[in-house]
């Protein structure tokens, strides 16, 4: 435990700014053109007479409190009625009520906001910190294909289980490996993991590859390995010590070296 590392991040990690322009560039045209709401003291008038013009730039409109179509969010409007948040873009009396309920009309009035592209990539941004966790996990994922390379291992990513027939031992389920080296004595099928906080994510974890291992191992010729770190296991350590009475192969950043050396050893 006090070899756990407390991150794996570099600077790049925090923000995904690719991806976000990426999100902004298919609905930059909509939102300049939603730029005609600013400053406009009569929002019902403006509203009107975009929607006379191109209805269709209102189909944006949920980005601007932070919401994805994807997330399929409902609200319940002035009737009372639950309804998703892309049926209030339908009509321009929707549009209207949607912009005056949500605060956007007095936001757009006193020109707090001056430019929604501008406004809309910091909301990507804002968003963005939400994927975190997942380019936590590429990370770690990066930097042990780096150690594999640095040490000549030759190794496969994004394995999954079906290409072994021998797996049938994991029945119906299609299991998806970070990585899968083989030596002329094994088969390894490495999962690899890094948890910066706490959770009941580790927990759950731990639990699936304490009853994933023995399967494998049981298979002659195959092992599981477990890669994995970071001072998140503090807080599920009583786990982790439970997974390695089921696990006999989990290292971590410091002791992957030993990993290393058996699989040299093996293709000596």
């Amino acid at each position: 435990m006090s070899q756990l590392i407390e991150t794996n991040a570099s600077l790049g990690f925090f923000v995904d700014y690719p991806k976000i322009i990426q999100n902004v560039a298919p609905i930059e045209i909509k939102l300049h053109q939603l730029n005609y709401l600013v400053g406009k003291e009569d929002m019902d008038t403006a509203v009107r007479k975009l929607w006379a013009e191109n209805p269709d730039v209102f189909s944006v409109l949920d980005i601007l409190i932070a919401v994805r179509k994807k997330d399929g969010k409902k609200a319940i409007d002035k009737t009372g009625r639950v309804r998703p948040l892309e049926d209030f873009f339908r009509t321009p009396e929707g549009v209207i009520e949607y912009i005056e309920d949500t605060g956007l009309k007095q936001v757009l009035q006193n020109k707090k906001i001056h430019n929604l592209v501008d406004y809309v990539f910091g909301v990507e941004t804002g968003l963005d910190t939400n994927a975190r966790k997942n380019r936590s996990g590429h990370i770690m994922e990066d930097r042990i294909a780096q150690i594999f390379a640095q040490n000549g291992i030759t190794c496969r990513q994004e394995v999954y289980s079906t290409e072994f027939e021998e797996m049938a031992c994991l029945g119906e389920d299609k299991k998806r490996f970070d990585f899968v080296i083989e030596t002329p004595e094994k088969t390894y099928l490495i999962e690899v993991n890094f948890y910066s906080g706490g959770g009941s994510k580790l927990n759950e974890v731990a639990r699936a590859y304490s009853e994933l291992a023995p399967k494998i191992n049981q298979v002659p010729g195959f092992e599981f390995v477990w890669i994995t770190d970071g001072v998140g296991w503090n807080s599920a350590s009583n786990k982790l010590e439970e997974a390695f009475y089921m696990i006999p192969s989990i290292y971590n950043l410091t002791t992957i070296s030993d990993f290393i050396n058996l699989v040299k050893g093996q293709r000596g």
